[in-house]
């Protein structure tokens, strides 16, 4: 009998949600809005994905389950239900330290660990021009598109 194996992407999300909750950081995730069952303000969507702050006292109901993160939220003081399927996330990071990871396709491997000095505060808004390069020879993000 073959089993088969569970994703760790759900597992990661809630790991690094906590550990960012306890060192009092905020967990802000990078969404790819194109993927279906995605629901999120539309206006608040560039280049096909948004930055969600994830924090407790930003959300109201937040849930992390295997298959889906949904809470409640405001988005300019607008209040919204949001529901992102665990494979839309593509990053979890920390607003003041940049640290996190991104996930790469399951199929691919692991999730990477992300560099603070790679990482811009919203990176789905981000142009490439701006965005912050990591010095040569150390770790880095690259968000490709």
């Amino acid at each position: 009998m073959v089993t088969q194996q569970a994703s760790t992407r759900p597992y990661l999300l809630r790991a690094m949600h906590e550990w960012m909750t306890d060192i009092s950081q905020t967990p802000l995730v990078v969404i790819d809005a194109t993927q279906a069952g995605v629901q999120v303000p539309p206006g608040h969507v560039k280049d096909g994905r948004i930055v969600l702050n994830i924090a407790w006292s930003a959300t109201r109901n937040l849930q992390m389950t295997n298959d889906m993160v949904t809470f409640d939220a405001r988005f300019g003081g607008v209040p919204h239900a949001v529901a992102v399927p665990v494979t839309a996330v593509l990053g979890i990071y920390a607003r003041e330290s940049g640290q996190g990871m991104m996930f790469q396709d399951e199929s691919a491997g692991a999730a990477q660990p992300v560099s603070p000095a790679a990482t811009a505060e919203k990176p789905a808004a981000a142009d490439d021009s701006e965005r912050p390069r990591p010095k040569p020879g150390g770790p880095g993000l690259r968000l490709v598109k």
